[in-house]
């Protein structure tokens, strides 16, 4: 039987609906709640652009409650404040873990863990340090649906958008991006696998280009594209 309470952060991606599915077979932690940033502006979870609605729809398919961290500014002081407030409601409920999908990024990993000390509370990582590979081919073994719903413009184009992750995906993917996306090459949303009651319908939208207001450099063998200009979305309309 499990003994500690936590939550696990939840983005709707595979990294997340994979660790979720690890933690629920080891049973050593018992997952309270799913965590999940969302822009209270657009109701869209962050980063990754996918509407609240399905957000919703794969919670209650999970059967694992919510809870949201509103932001509008879009700010690091503005999320660390709203995610505080969350995170101490729940650490009232006797949760002292937060569970997160990261594999490698150590600054990633250096800030969710001081940003918890601030709060009392420990950070859990499951998929730390594994291969990225043997992951995402473990995640597709596993039966897991998931569509690509974002992509950084300074790795993969508009093209990449509405792939299934499977094998071919995996073959087609250009040298020097990570399998699993780990540096921010694109995001997904899964919307069906062992994790789930049932699979969470929904109808693809319009593809929709943000731009950055400041360009950042990107990491890998890309020589001729150093610089993220912005990110492609790709709408996806509950049925």
């Amino acid at each position: 039987m499990s003994s500690h309470k936590a939550i696990l952060c939840w983005s709707g991606g595979k990294d997340s609906a994979y660790c979720l599915h690890e933690v629920l077979l080891e049973n050593v932690y018992e997952v309270r709640y799913l965590l999940t940033t969302v822009n209270g502006e657009f109701k869209r979870i962050s980063m990754h652009g996918v509407r609240e609605e399905l957000l919703d729809k794969q919670a209650e398919s999970i059967g694992i409650p919510l809870l949201k961290v509103n932001v509008t500014e879009g700010s690091n002081v503005e999320y660390e404040r709203q995610m505080e407030t969350v995170l101490l409601k729940a650490k009232a409920e006797g949760i002292n873990h937060v569970i997160f999908g990261d594999i490698f990024l150590e600054e990633v990993r250096n800030y969710r863990e001081n940003n918890l000390a601030r709060v009392g509370m420990t950070a859990v990582f499951p998929l730390w340090k594994k291969d990225t590979t043997g992951l995402i081919k473990d995640f597709i073994d596993r039966k897991f649906k998931t569509i690509i719903c974002c992509t950084n413009d300074g790795y993969l184009e508009k093209t990449w958008l509405g792939r299934e992750i499977d094998e071919s995906f995996l073959d087609d993917l250009p040298s020097g991006v990570d399998p699993c996306g780990e540096n921010g090459e694109y995001h997904s949303f899964c919307y069906d696998g062992p994790i789930y009651e049932k699979e969470i319908g929904f109808i693809p939208g319009e593809m929709v280009y943000k731009s950055l207001e400041i360009k950042t450099e990107t990491h890998g063998d890309f020589p001729d594209k150093l610089i993220t200009k912005g990110f492609w979305f790709y709408d996806l309309v509950p049925k």
